[in-house]
């Protein structure tokens, strides 16, 4: 081992020994900034060790960017000082996570995940508590007015997906979670497909915590069966399950030769093929799902992926890897390529730059809070068009009228890596204002 990853090493272990959280439940990371500015307390949850999406490396990463910050005298002189919790994938878990961190007077609550919007966006709003760069899994993330989201959320994946398939394939057949979130899937991916003159997708409801799901996937198959047709599956961590059960189906002959699961070399962009294709979403899938399935042997390869950021091998994301490196390289929970360890990276680049626009030696959630609704301007370094939640700037679609991120990015699977199937992002708003 080198002298420099011995000393960071050995910086990492006294860290975690002083206290550094666990996602096991709540506490506070310490740090040894100094000075008159009053310390910052903030959380970050997530679930973890659940049956359905698990999401540790984004309190991991809230963790490791405070390390890096107070390694360098905090944000603008602030100790920051990062509470954690695990959500459990239960609303009871979700609301317990709340009323700790308004026990623990969090200034905010940054960078998390979770499906139980309803119950802890009540009780940080009654607290005054800003809900800063959340995953944006839940409706409740894009209606609160103490919610600032850093991406279009499952909705302008969803609907951008709808855009990326509709030049590519004849039929869609759509797997998604039973579930009330998981019921305005359907809409989000017609509004896309039908930009381009397409019909409707399949809709194929299913339990998202199931082992398998073979009756689902041979209805997929079913659906999109012919010339063109595309299988997608928007499931979370259960997406793998899902395509592991289709592709498991027994053979079918095929028009042209080709079987299920072959791509046309090229990553599957003719899409005229005749054999079906298949399609996710980042977060359902992504390069360490794919790395952990075979790399470029792996079942998505071929597979079409629209995303929120930029592939993960984007230079933008370098500042990202230098501090993952240097104050969480032997976390294996911090994954650069992970979409939640990715949001929780952005949405901390958001607290730090309002924190210094503030220049204040006590800062405060309802400070925090009007200074985004003033407009401050954030700068992520090209991750994202530069946010600014004021009212001018909020997308106003029905029922996600706090959007302000509303561009997504096409990516394929190539040789094993997502990349950009087509350079730049994707601007999705028109699509998510017709969603009915």
């Amino acid at each position: 081992m080198t002298g420099r990853r011995l000393t960071s090493l050995l910086a990492y272990v006294t860290a975690t020994a002083a206290g550094a959280s666990l996602l096991t439940g709540c506490g506070a990371l310490p740090g040894t900034v100094g000075g008159s500015r009053e310390p910052l307390t903030v959380m970050t949850w997530a679930p973890d060790r659940t049956k359905a999406t698990n999401m540790p490396g984004m309190p991991a990463m809230a963790q490791a960017f405070a390390r890096w910050v107070n390694s360098s005298g905090g944000i603008d002189g602030h100790e920051l000082r990062v509470l954690t919790c695990n959500e459990r994938n239960t609303s009871e878990g979700a609301a317990d996570c709340a009323r700790q961190a308004i026990d623990q007077k969090a200034v905010a609550v940054v960078g998390s995940y979770s499906q139980h919007g309803r119950d802890f966006m009540n009780a940080l709003e009654a607290a005054g508590i800003p809900y800063v760069g959340g995953y944006g899994v839940t409706d409740d993330e894009f209606t609160s007015p103490l919610s600032y989201p850093v991406n279009g959320g499952q909705a302008s994946l969803v609907a951008g997906h709808g855009m990326q398939l509709a030049g590519v394939c004849d039929k869609v057949a759509l797997v998604r979670p039973d579930t009330v979130d998981g019921d305005r899937l359907p809409s989000l991916l017609d509004s896309g497909l039908r930009r381009a003159k397409h019909g409707g997708a399949l809709d194929i409801p299913a339990a998202e915590d199931a082992a398998e799901y073979t009756r689902q996937a041979g209805r997929a198959r079913s659906g999109a069966k012919g010339a063109g047709g595309c299988v997608t599956a928007v499931l979370g961590e259960r997406t793998q399950t899902f395509f592991d059960s289709f592709r498991r189906l027994p053979e079918e002959k095929r028009r042209g030769g080709s079987r299920q699961g072959e791509t046309d070399g090229k990553g599957g962009q003719d899409g005229k093929g005749g054999h079906v294709r298949i399609s996710s979403v980042l977060g359902s899938v992504d390069q360490p799902v794919i790395d952990r399935t075979g790399g470029a042997h792996s079942p998505f390869e071929g597979a079409f992926v629209t995303g929120w950021y930029p592939e993960a091998n984007d230079k933008s994301w370098a500042p990202m890897r230098k501090v993952i490196q240097e104050h969480a390289f032997v976390d294996n929970r911090v994954d650069p390529a992970d979409t939640g360890v990715q949001t929780t990276w952005i949405a901390y680049t958001v607290l730090k730059q309002v924190v210094e626009a503030l220049d204040r030696d006590r800062i405060t959630a309802t400070e925090i809070a009007h200074a985004l609704d003033r407009g401050e301007r954030i700068d992520t370094g090209g991750l994202t068009p530069a946010l600014r939640w004021k009212y001018a700037d909020l997308l106003g679609a029905s029922g996600f009228p706090r959007i302000v991120n509303h561009q997504v990015t096409f990516q394929v699977v190539r040789q094993g890596q997502l990349v950009a199937q087509k350079p730049g992002f994707v601007d999705v708003g028109e699509t998510l204002l017709s969603v009915t």
